[in-house]
């Protein structure tokens, strides 16, 4: 993250692949392809947990801020490893290739990931590499299979409403779990297994060809989750073990009512007595999938919104101070190394910039945003930069940059833009216009999504924040990527200083 470069926001869903959804398999290693050919550094993607139909199948509300998405497990890299054949692979469901059709992916990769579990019981090929995988990740693997497998008995009821035992996490009955389930345990763990060693696959493919993964680290966990069953006594719960407070931000760009996301916030007293463990095993965790992190929701670990239980929307709720000072030191004490993007949009006060100054992580800067008021400093013009922060056209949460212009800029955004361009662009050209700002300001890195690439309108956006239903389906078109897409990244790449 020292150099000048730039690269790409794609979450792996959205890769091509002939199995319903992106996964880690042979278009993972051609998209890298595409990066290095376009001299791009790096290559950033959204958390990769595991997500909930029941909650509308968000990479940020998960069961798990440890374990990896096995529906990212490639069919195709388990037959070139034998664990599967293609015989066995055959009758697969008329997938969709633009959108992600998780309703029909999920019952397929199943019954799919069983008769790769049964081969391996069989034969337990690989079994030292899984037990020593199994030994290194007990920390948080044992939590969350057990989890998994409970929470699946009972029909995926949430874990506070599951018998006191269980819920409570008794000895005897957790045991009893461990004697009557084992195989299903193994099972799960034998999937995170896989995730494992596909995705370091990858990421070792990536780093040799000069690209880094940028990973992304939600601050808070949800809470249906292994994270707060195993560890209750690190979030604001009542003796029913539910949530006293829940997180969210007040109203601003995308809200007029604040966001309710009514994750579970923290005791972080509790996590002080610990010097902080939880949270340094989790970063640990992260640094070994990525080789940077950006932190969602930084300003959370200088003061964050909490709200009483029970709202129906964010308005009423206070701001609390963080120990980030103590936090930050424990995490510098134990990591020689902290190559963290700190998301800072928002509302931000002057005590969360003085904590990014002091901390030195760069911040974000959004070029979409830039435009809304006629304010010749604002700091996401490109000219106001300093060359320690992180360039966006738009993240997840936006519109795509033609979207945007066609769909939601007013007459007096669109004049400010054109007027800092210095002549008027026709809508076609938006999109690389705003990549050439990018790529021209004295930011260190400049991260572009795929859509805005690839030039698309609204049809490409990810994510409607405050929405639950129809985000996380958009998938890149294998042919989408043509050699004039490629050579303009290329070109424009060189030209700015960033391959």
């Amino acid at each position: 993250m020292n150099k000048r470069g730039s690269g790409i926001l794609l979450h792996i869903t959205s890769l091509p692949s002939p199995y319903g959804i992106g996964d880690l398999g042979p278009w993972a290693y051609k998209y890298a392809g595409f990066l290095a050919q376009t001299k791009q550094s790096f290559w950033q993607v959204l958390p990769l947990c595991p997500i909930n139909p029941a909650y509308g199948n968000s990479p940020y509300s998960s069961i798990s801020a440890f374990a990896g998405n096995a529906l990212f497990i490639s069919p195709d890299l388990l037959i070139e490893e034998g664990l599967l054949t293609r015989e066995e692979n055959e009758g697969k469901p008329p997938f969709p290739d633009e959108r992600c059709d998780y309703g029909s992916v999920i019952p397929y990769k199943e019954t799919l990931f069983e008769k790769v579990y049964q081969k391996f019981r069989a034969t337990r090929k690989g079994q030292d590499d899984f037990e020593a995988f199994c030994s290194s990740r007990s920390d948080w693997l044992d939590d969350f299979s057990l989890f998994a497998v409970i929470k699946r008995r009972f029909q995926g009821r949430i874990w506070n409403r599951w018998p006191k035992e269980l819920r409570d996490r008794k000895r005897e009955s957790l045991h009893a779990v461990e004697e009557e389930c084992h195989e299903a345990l193994e099972k799960e763990k034998f999937l995170q297994y896989l995730f494992d060693k596909q995705w370091h696959s990858l990421k070792a493919y990536c780093n040799r060809n000069g690209i880094q993964l940028f990973g992304d680290l939600s601050i808070y966990v949800s809470f249906d989750s292994a994270d707060a069953w195993a560890n209750p006594h690190i979030f604001k719960l009542d003796e029913e073990k539910r949530p006293l407070f829940v997180s969210g931000v007040p109203p601003d760009y995308f809200s007029k009512t604040g966001q309710l996301w009514g994750n579970p916030v923290y005791q972080w007293d509790k996590l002080r007595e610990t010097a902080f463990d939880w949270w340094i095993k989790r970063m640990a965790h992260h640094l070994r999938l990525f080789d940077a992190v950006r932190i969602d929701h930084f300003r959370g670990l200088v003061a964050y919104w909490e709200v009483p239980a029970g709202e129906k929307t964010a308005l009423n709720g206070r701001w609390v101070e963080a120990p980030v000072e103590d936090f930050f030191k424990a995490l510098f004490g134990r990591f020689s190394h902290l190559p963290i993007i700190a998301e800072d949009l928002g509302l931000i006060t002057p005590d969360v910039k003085e904590a990014l100054h002091r901390l030195g992580f760069p911040g974000m800067k959004v070029l979409l945003f830039a435009f809304g008021e006629d304010h010749p400093m604002h700091p996401y013009l490109p000219h106001a930069y300093e060359r320690n922060c992180v360039v966006y056209t738009g993240t997840h949460d936006n519109n795509t940059a033609r979207g945007w212009f066609e769909r939601e800029a007013s007459p007096d955004e669109k004049r400010r833009l054109f007027r800092y361009l210095g002549r008027a662009v026709p809508v076609e050209e938006i999109h690389w216009e705003l990549i050439r700002l990018a790529m021209m300001s004295v930011a260190k890195t400049a991260i572009f999504p795929m859509q805005d690439i690839l030039g698309l309108g609204e049809e490409g956006r990810v994510n409607r924040p405050a929405t639950t239903w129809g985000n996380w389906e958009w998938r890149l078109l294998p042919d989408q990527i043509t050699p004039t897409v490629s050579t303009k990244l290329l070109e424009m790449t060189e030209t700015y200083g960033r391959g």
